[in-house]
């Protein structure tokens, strides 16, 4: 069946876009904080093949998901969706066990270090994350490793599960007739925005003063002074400055080429030579080598665009937008001739990187543009609007609004891809929830009496 039986697709899909959260904050959920430490009562609430759930588990994710605010359910209700989500991730534990899948323990330091990395953005900086849960870095590492490889293996079971899975434009058109009128979403606004940048040069002179300020950096390590002191100081990468410079484990083909063409050379404790890249110039210390992964330390210094070039691009497009709107040229004429973006062979559009389409929502929009075309009609073209371009050098940009829908309820005509996309979802969700059923059917699964009375979307054996 195309909707489920149980619930109703789009009841289904916000059930299991509260799981999905569950999912992306397990990591930081997971993490139990002094505080939290007093309120919790362990014990074994259900078992999955050789697998137990802790009431700890449970509950350490309650009171971290409560504090990230916006719970509309009640209290037993989130329980039931918490457990739920993780009876289904020890479930693919089990099959990943039958499969004989193997997750290093490189990769699961690779893994966690990436997304440390970004929890320390969101919380500000490292020191913030370990005030708020009492902990070190490293005692946050160690106390997440188990359930980073627990994820990694869930991700990987449930990657073959929807393997190979795609809708026709039969299936489409049958699931969109299938969805109650009533329960038909409406779509928000959305832009269609194409652009014609002007990324100004940078100066030799510019790179060469960066390259001599950094050469002296690394004369002052050769001469005794400590590598990370020196990134604290210097480095231009705000991802790593603060952690003096460390980047991590990443295996081959997650760095910049030239980078790590130069980083897996290096022996433990050696210092590279000055490497270019797009984010700028850098210089290189091995940490430590595990296999096909490496560990560095690293000092970025980028070369800045001059004021005068940044004033010579906007007036550049100054005069773009001056013979455009006297109809000397048409954008997608001035698109293909003057623009230095990376659609230019696209006739400018931009590309929402959330969903690779070509629309976004107001949300989803850069702040600068979204406060552009909130003056502008239909067919309008800005001014120039500073940007930043994707290795954060200063550029201009001119936009062109193409389109503004209207919020309305989604319909194959306007929604094609949209309602593909769900369609899509749909498919892959039955999918999951048979392979569930069946496994679950043939795995032992215990469930604590307490959660007896949950309404769960799948049967674990409880009915």
């Amino acid at each position: 069946m195309i909707i489920s039986s149980k619930i109703r697709f789009f009841n289904l899909l916000k059930k299991t876009s509260l799981s999905s959260s569950l999912l992306m904050l397990i990591i930081l959920t997971s993490i139990t904080t002094n505080g939290q430490n007093e309120q919790i009562i362990d014990g074994v609430v259900a078992i999955v093949g050789k697998n137990i759930v802790l009431e700890s588990d449970i509950q350490n994710q309650y009171l971290n998901y409560k504090m990230q605010g916006g719970i509309s359910a009640s209290v037993s209700e989130l329980k039931c969706d918490i457990i739920e989500d993780i009876l289904f991730q020890k479930l693919m534990v089990a099959q990943a066990e039958v499969d004989s899948i193997v997750i290093s323990d490189i990769q699961v330091e690779a893994d966690l270090d990436r997304r440390l990395s970004g929890f320390i953005q969101q919380f500000g900086s490292q020191e913030k994350m370990e005030d708020y849960y009492g902990k070190t870095l490293i005692e946050i590492k160690q106390e997440l490793q188990d359930i980073v490889r627990e994820q990694m293996l869930a991700q990987q079971v449930q990657s073959e599960i929807v393997s190979g899975i795609d809708v026709t434009p039969s299936e489409i058109r049958v699931f969109y007739k299938s969805i109650p009128k009533d329960s038909i979403p409406i779509i928000k606004t959305e832009y269609v925005i194409a652009e014609i940048v002007k990324n100004p040069p940078i100066s030799i002179s510019e790179k060469l003063m960066v390259k001599e300020q950094l050469n002296n950096i690394r004369k002052r390590i050769l001469d005794g002074s400590s590598f990370s002191t020196m990134a604290i100081m210097y480095s231009q990468d705000p991802g790593s400055a603060k952690k003096g410079g460390e980047l991590g484990f990443y295996g081959r083909g997650q760095l910049y080429p030239e980078f790590e063409a130069v980083a897996f050379k290096l022996n433990e404790g050696e210092i590279s030579n000055i490497i270019e890249t797009e984010a700028g110039y850098h210089i290189i210390q091995m940490i430590e080598r595990k296999g096909d992964y490496i560990n560095v330390r690293h000092i970025l210094l980028s070369p800045k665009v001059s004021p005068q070039d940044l004033n010579d691009a906007k007036m550049e497009l100054d005069s773009i937008v001056l013979l455009i709107n006297n109809d000397s040229l048409s954008f997608d004429e001035a698109v293909i001739r003057f623009s230095e973006g990376d659609n230019a062979n696209n006739n400018g559009l931009m590309i929402n990187p959330y969903t690779m389409s070509t629309t976004f929502e107001a949300e989803e929009l850069d702040s600068q543009v979204s406060f552009t075309i909130e003056k502008m009609e239909v067919g309008d073209i800005s001014n120039p609007v500073p940007m930043k371009t994707e290795d954060n050098k200063d550029a201009f940009r001119i936009i062109l609004l193409k389109k503004r829908s209207q919020p309305h309820q989604a319909n194959l005509q306007e929604d094609y891809t949209k309602i593909r996309e769900w369609a899509l979802q749909n498919k892959q969700m039955v999918t999951v929830s048979e392979w569930i059923e069946e496994k679950a059917a043939n795995t032992y699964v215990r469930i604590n009496e307490e959660y007896e009375s949950c309404t769960f979307v799948h049967d674990w054996g409880m009915n």
